[in-house]
C-alpha cells in the first residue's frame, strides 16, 4: 500500500508540473529529409534548450505559457529561429529544416553531401556529455572500407586484427578485442566466436551502417563492461521524405586476378501525415580472392649428442609451414527499419538487421615437422637437419552451396523493438531485443600425406623473416613417397544468444537555476546462452575400396606451385590431392571407409555457458554554470554465470561433464565535467570504472589430462572479471568551415586482468611434473596514453588549392602488466599489457570540387605482445601494419556518381613474429585490390 501511493503521488507530481507547463518537440532536417543530430535548440529567453539525438529528435521540457523564439545552432550553418507558442498541459511539435546554401559551407561545398556528413558527425560530438569519436555513414563512404571493421581503423585510438585482408576485431586504445564491447542500436552484438567475446566486424557492410559511435568515456547509463571503450553501430532511420540510393560496382584481386562483384541499395519514405516512416536496405559482396602464407615454431633447445641434456643452441625452426589459400567470401546483408508516432507524445520503433557470410576456403598446406638438429661428429655445432614432410588438402563435399571447399557459414541477426513516451515532463524510454550469432562448418573435409620416415633436410635462416627448408634428397619426397595419413571429416557449430531489455527514465531538473539538467535512472537485463557441439570422425580405406589412396602418387593431384608466391620463390607448395577429387569420396560408405570417431579434436572444445547480468543505474546531467556541466551516477552490475564443460584424460576419454556457477556484483561510479570555453573550444574530464568478463572458453571447468605429452588443461570457473579505474582529459576546438583539433591524455589502472599461467603439479601429488595450462588473475596493469586528432579543409589557401582537405590522428600507449608468472613460477617483469599496441597513426590527403574528389590515405599501427608464452622466446608478438589506400570519385549528375578504390597499394602482410622481430612465426600475403562503379542517390 505505501508503495503504491508513492508511486501515485510521484506520478501526480508529474502530471501537476505539466499542467502549469508545456513541451515543445521535434526534428531537425536538411532539404532532402536527411536528420541532423547533434543540433542544439535553445529557447534563449529562458536559458532552456536541448541535443538532437541520432535521429535529429529533441524535446525541450517545462516550458511556461507564452509565445518565445526557438533557435537551431549547428556546426557549418547559419542560425535558424522560429516563433513557437507554448499552451500549459499539451506538447506541440516544432521541426527545423537546415538548408544546403548555409553561408559557412556555401564556399567549400564539396561533391553534395561530403561536407554535411562531417558537420553531422562533429556536431554530435561536440555536444556529447562524454568523450566520444563519432563517423557518419557517408564520411564513411569516403574512405574504400567494404566492412565496417575497415572503416573503424580510421578512428584515433582504434586498431584492428586482420584475417584474411579484412579488419575483423577491434583494439580500443590498446586494449584487446574481448575487452571492448560492441552494440548495435544499444543492443549486445553476440559473438560467433568460439573461444572468445570478440566480435566479427567483417561480417557488417559499412553501407549499412549509419553512424559510429566509439565512447571511450562510458556513462552510468551504458553497459559497463566496456573496459577499452563501448562501441555503438547506429543503422540508417527512416527519413522524413523520399529517399533511394543504389550502388554496383565490380573490381579485381590481383593475388590471384579474380573478380570482385559488389552492390547495395537504401529505400525509404514516410506517410502524408508524417507518422508513419520505413527503411529497408540491402547489400552484397562476391569477393573471389586468396592469400600466400608462411608459418613457423621456432625453438632454442636441443638434445646435446654428448651429453644428452637439453642444451641452448641457435634458434631453428621445429615446424614449417608453407600454405596457398583459395577463398570466397559472400557477404550479404539486410536492414528494416520502421517508425510509428501515434501521437506527438509516443512513438514506438522496430530495427532489425541480418547478416550473413559464406565463406568459402580451400587451403594447401605443406608442413615440415618433428625437425631435429643434425650435429658435427663429436660436437654440438649444427650442420643439417632431419624432419617428416605432410601435405594436407582442405575441402568439403561437392555440389550446394558447400562447392568442395570448407564452408564456413556465420550469421548475425538482431531484431529491436523500441519506445519512446512522454507523460507530462517524465521522459520513458524503452527497448527489448533479440540476438543471436552463428558459425556452422558442415562437413569439413581434410586429406593428409605424410613421408613415412625421417627425410634430410637443409634449413635456411640467413632472413630469419623468410626462414625456410627444402629437402635435399628429392628422390626422398616423390609422390609415390607420400603414404596416406588421415582422411577426416568434421561439423563444427558455435552459436550465441542474447536477450536484451533495458527502461530508462528521465527527468528536467535543474539544480543550479542554469536552465538545463536532467535526473536519470533506469534498469537493464541481459541473458546469454553460447554453446559449441563440434565432432571429428576419421576414415580408412576398407580392403573393398576399389580406390587406391594409398600415395599421393594414386590418386588426383594439382601443382599449387606459384612462382610469384608473395612470400618469395624459395617456398615452393608442391601437389596436392584435388578438392574435386577429396570432395567425391564417398565417406559414409561403410563398405568403402572404416569411421573412427576422435575424441580429442573436440571434446575440449564443447561447453555450455549461460551468463545474466542485471544491472540498474541512477545519474544525473547538470549544467553548473552557462560553461560547465558535470554528469555523475553509478551503476550497479550483477553477473550469473553457470558454465558445463567436460572431465576428459588424455584427450580422448570423458570421464563426465563439469557444471560450476559463480556470480559476482560490480559497482561502478563515474563523474564526467564538459566545459565550453567557448561555442567552439570544449574541455573534458572523466573519472570511470568500468569491467571486461572472462572469455566463455576459460570459464568452462574442464580438466584435461594429456599423459603422452606430460600436461594438464584446465578451465577457471572462478575467475574474477578485469576491472578498470580510468580518467581521460581531453580538449577540442572546432572550426567554422567543419573541422577539429583535438588532444587529450588517459590513464587506466586494470585490475585482475586475464592470462594463461604455465606451470607445473609439485612432487607428492598426482601426476607431479606435469605441465599445467590454466587461465589466471594476473596483479594489475597500466595504460597510460595520448590522442591527437586535426581534421579541416584548407579553404585558407588560394585558387584550387582551398579545395584540399587533412585528416590526421595519433594515439600513443604505454602500458606495463604485473604478476605475470613464467613456467617456473618467477614473476616475469618489463611485460606490456598483451593487446596494447604503442602508436597508432591515421592520414589523409584529399582534393575535392563540386565534381570530382580524391583521396590517399595511411593507417599505422605498431608491433604489439599478442599472447604470452612460457617465457620470452615464446612469446607472440603482432607485427606493424602500415596500409595504404586511393579512392577517386566523379559526379558525372547530381544524382549520378562514378567510383574506383584501390586497398592495400604497400601489400602489408598479416605478420607474427616469436620474441623478436626478426623471427616470423606466421606471414600472410594479400595483394592489392581494385573496385570501381557507380553510385546513385535520389531524395
Amino acid at each position: 500500500m505505501k508503495t503504491k501511493l508513492t508511486l501515485f503521488l510521484f506520478f501526480a507530481a508529474i502530471v501537476s508540473t505539466f499542467s502549469q507547463t508545456g513541451n515543445i518537440r521535434g526534428v531537425v532536417t536538411d532539404d532532402f529529409g536527411l536528420y541532423f543530430p547533434g543540433a542544439n535548440v535553445l529557447i534563449q529567453s529562458l536559458n532552456k534548450g536541448a541535443i538532437t539525438d541520432e535521429n535529429g529528435a529533441y524535446t525541450i521540457f517545462n516550458i511556461p505559457e507564452g509565445t518565445y523564439e526557438v533557435t537551431v545552432k549547428y556546426l557549418g550553418y547559419k542560425d535558424v529561429t522560429v516563433s513557437a507558442t507554448v499552451v500549459a498541459g499539451t506538447t506541440i511539435v516544432l521541426s527545423f529544416k537546415l538548408s544546403e546554401s548555409a553561408e559557412e559551407l556555401s564556399a567549400v561545398q564539396i561533391n553534395g553531401f561530403s561536407l554535411n556528413s562531417q558537420a553531422r558527425a562533429l556536431n554530435t560530438q561536440r555536444n556529447k556529455a562524454n568523450i566520444t569519436n563519432i563517423v557518419s555513414t557517408d564520411q564513411i563512404g569516403k574512405f574504400p572500407d567494404a566492412n565496417i571493421g575497415d572503416a573503424m581503423r580510421r578512428i584515433p585510438g582504434i586498431t584492428m586484427q586482420v584475417d584474411q585482408g579484412e579488419s575483423r576485431n577491434i583494439i580500443v586504445r590498446g586494449l584487446a578485442p574481448q575487452l571492448n564491447s560492441v552494440t548495435l542500436n544499444g543492443s549486445r552484438i553476440p559473438s560467433a566466436e568460439g573461444d572468445n567475446r570478440n566480435v566479427q566486424m567483417d561480417l557488417i557492410p559499412s553501407d549499412m551502417i549509419q553512424t559510429i559511435e566509439v565512447n571511450k568515456a562510458v556513462t552510468p547509463d551504458m553497459d559497463g563492461d566496456a573496459l577499452g571503450g563501448s562501441v555503438n553501430l547506429i543503422t540508417r532511420s527512416s527519413p522524413q521524405s523520399f529517399r533511394f540510393s543504389a550502388t554496383t560496382g565490380s573490381g579485381v584481386n590481383f593475388l590471384t586476378n579474380k573478380r570482385i562483384l559488389t552492390g547495395s541499395f537504401i529505400l525509404g519514405d514516410r506517410s502524408k501525415d508524417t507518422k508513419f516512416g520505413w527503411m529497408i536496405s540491402a547489400s552484397i559482396n562476391d569477393n573471389d580472392f586468396g592469400s600466400d602464407n608462411v608459418e613457423a615454431v621456432w625453438a632454442n633447445e636441443a638434445e646435446s649428442p654428448l651429453t644428452g641434456e637439453d642444451i641452448t643452441v641457435n634458434p631453428y625452426l621445429e615446424e614449417s609451414d608453407i600454405r596457398v589459400y583459395l577463398v570466397q567470401r559472400v557477404r550479404r546483408s539486410l536492414s528494416a527499419n520502421f517508425d510509428y508516432a501515434f501521437n506527438e507524445n509516443n512513438k514506438i520503433i522496430f530495427k532489425g538487421m541480418y547478416n550473413w557470410r559464406d565463406d568459402r576456403e580451400n587451403r594447401f598446406r605443406l608442413r615440415y615437422d618433428r625437425i631435429n638438429p643434425v650435429f658435427q661428429d663429436g660436437t654440438e655445432n649444427i650442420v643439417s637437419y632431419t624432419g617428416r614432410l605432410r601435405r594436407q588438402t582442405k575441402g568439403g563435399t561437392p555440389g550446394g552451396r558447400i562447392q568442395n571447399t570448407r564452408l564456413e557459414d556465420q550469421r548475425m541477426y538482431n531484431f529491436t523493438l523500441a519506445g519512446e513516451h512522454l507523460l507530462g515532463n517524465l521522459q520513458v524510454d524503452w527497448m527489448t531485443s533479440l540476438a543471436k550469432a552463428s558459425e556452422e562448418r558442415p562437413e569439413e573435409r581434410y586429406a593428409q600425406y605424410q613421408t613415412g620416415s625421417s627425410v634430410a633436410l637443409a634449413g635456411d635462416f640467413s632472413d630469419p623473416k623468410f626462414p625456410s627448408f627444402r629437402p635435399t634428397n628429392n628422390d626422398q619426397v616423390t609422390l609415390d613417397r607420400f603414404r596416406l595419413n588421415a582422411i577426416s571429416e568434421q561439423y563444427g557449430l558455435t552459436e550465441e544468444e542474447d536477450v536484451n531489455a533495458f527502461v530508462n527514465f528521465t527527468l528536467p531538473q535543474d539544480w543550479f537555476g542554469q536552465g538545463d539538467g536532467i535526473f536519470k535512472f533506469g534498469a537493464r537485463v541481459r541473458l546469454k546462452d553460447k554453446f559449441r557441439d563440434n565432432n571429428f570422425f576419421e576414415y580408412d580405406p576398407t580392403g573393398d575400396n576399389p580406390q587406391d589412396l594409398g600415395t599421393l602418387a594414386a590418386v588426383p593431384t594439382r601443382d599449387y606451385t606459384d612462382s610469384d608466391y608473395e612470400a618469395g620463390s624459395q617456398y615452393a607448395a608442391g601437389s596436392f590431392m584435388t578438392p574435386e577429387f577429396l570432395g567425391s569420396l564417398d565417406l559414409n560408405n561403410a563398405t568403402l571407409f572404416e569411421r573412427q570417431d576422435i575424441p580429442d579434436e573436440y571434446l575440449r572444445a564443447n561447453y555450455d555457458v549461460s551468463e545474466d547480468v542485471f544491472a540498474g543505474y541512477v545519474m544525473a546531467n547538470q549544467k553548473v554554470s552557462d560553461k560547465l556541466s558535470i554528469l555523475a551516477g553509478v551503476r550497479l552490475e550483477t553477473t550469473k554465470i553457470r558454465a558445463t564443460g567436460n572431465q576428459i584424460i588424455d584427450e580422448e576419454e570423458l570421464i563426465g561433464e563439469i557444471t560450476d556457477e559463480s556470480s559476482y556484483t560490480n559497482i561502478l561510479p563515474g563523474v564526467h565535467f564538459k566545459y565550453d570555453l567557448s561555442n567552439k573550444t570544449v574541455f573534458r574530464f572523466a573519472w570511470t570504472n568500468t569491467l571486461a568478463r572472462p572469455n566463455y572458453v576459460d570459464l568452462v571447468p574442464s580438466v584435461d589430462i594429456l599423459f603422452e605429452d606430460a600436461e594438464i588443461v584446465l578451465g577457471n570457473s572462478e575467475l574474477d572479471p578485469t576491472t578498470s579505474m580510468n580518467f581521460d582529459l581531453m580538449a577540442e576546438h572546432y572550426f567554422d568551415n567543419v573541422g577539429i583539433l583535438s588532444g587529450g591524455v588517459f590513464y587506466k589502472r586494470i585490475n585482475d586482468f586475464i592470462y594463461t599461467q604455465i606451470g607445473e603439479v609439485p612432487a607428492g601429488q598426482p601426476n607431479a611434473g606435469f605441465r599445467t595450462f590454466q587461465p589466471q588473475n594476473g596483479d594489475d596493469a597500466y595504460v597510460t596514453g595520448a590522442e591527437f586528432a586535426f581534421q579541416r579543409q584548407l579553404d585558407f589557401l588560394p585558387g584550387f588549392a582551398r579545395n584540399f582537405g587533412i585528416y590526421l590522428n595519433y594515439t600513443y600507449l604505454n602500458s606495463k602488466a604485473n604478476g605475470i608468472r613464467n613456467e617456473d613460477g618467477d614473476e616475469r617483469g618489463n611485460l606490456e599489457l598483451p593487446g596494447a599496441t604503442p602508436n597508432m597513426f591515421n592520414a589523409s590527403l584529399s582534393y575535392g570540387d563540386d565534381k570530382f574528389t580524391a583521396r590517399l590515405s595511411g593507417n599505422f599501427s605498431d608491433a604489439y605482445l599478442d599472447e604470452l608464452g612460457g617465457n620470452d622466446f615464446e612469446d607472440r608478438y603482432y607485427d606493424q601494419q602500415f596500409f595504404m589506400d586511393f579512392n577517386i570519385t566523379y559526379a558525372i549528375t547530381k544524382n549520378l556518381r562514378i567510383f574506383a578504390d584501390l586497398t592495400n597499394i604497400t601489400n602489408q602482410p598479416l605478420r607474427y613474429f616469436q620474441g623478436v622481430r626478426s623471427r616470423t612465426q606466421q606471414v600472410e600475403f594479400y595483394n592489392r585490390r581494385l573496385t570501381f562503379g557507380l553510385k546513385y542517390d535520389l531524395f
